[in-house]
């Protein structure tokens, strides 16, 4: 299950990047994060913080609680 929920808030972050027509180097700059973990993130192989969620829902101009409203169905 705990890969399902990684796999599932990569791929909506990378929705979410994609619809603000970023790349994943300039969002590892806004964010301050190295454009690999960014990568890993989006693949589902980053286990996040919780300080990093806030620097990507910042980046990404919304909120935190948004990242992860990706709904159940990627989710089993």
């Amino acid at each position: 299950m705990t890969d399902n929920i990684l796999s599932a808030f990569g791929s909506h972050v990378k929705k979410l990047r994609s619809d603000r027509n970023l790349s994943q180097e300039k969002l590892a700059l806004i964010c301050g994060l190295d454009r690999t973990y960014i990568s890993g993130i989006e693949r589902g192989t980053r286990n996040v913080s919780l300080l990093n969620i806030a620097k990507v829902a910042e980046a990404l101009a919304v909120s935190p609680s948004e990242l992860f409203q990706f709904g159940d169905d990627n989710v089993e």
